[in-house]
């Protein structure tokens, strides 16, 4: 087999493998906790993330802490945080007259 004949397989079979990768198991590009965020909204409240708002992340004594409000699909809100070493959101409804 030529060298031609060989890399064009091995293009081939990358780009079969990269094709059949699930969404699910892909990464995206926002951070780790957003991602983890995400995953616990859909579980705990049926809700698959439309966008994120006030994303927040630093620093509290020696511990990192996240916030950010998220909008749903169905136009629910929600306020989420989480402290390390907790492991994960804390959330809550997010109400007209407290948003």
């Amino acid at each position: 087999m030529t060298n031609i004949v060989r890399s064009a397989a091995l293009c081939a079979t990358l780009a079969w493998s990269v094709a059949g990768v699930s969404p699910l198991l892909a990464q995206s590009s926002d951070p780790a906790w957003l991602d983890d965020l995400r995953r616990q909204l859909a579980v705990d409240e049926a809700c698959e993330v439309n966008y994120f708002l006030n994303m927040r992340e630093g620093r509290l004594g020696a511990n990192t802490y996240y916030e950010a409000r998220v909008q749903c699909v169905d136009g629910r809100m929600f306020d989420a945080s989480r402290t390390e070493p907790e492991k994960t959101f804390m959330i809550r409804p997010c109400g007209m007259a407290v948003c």
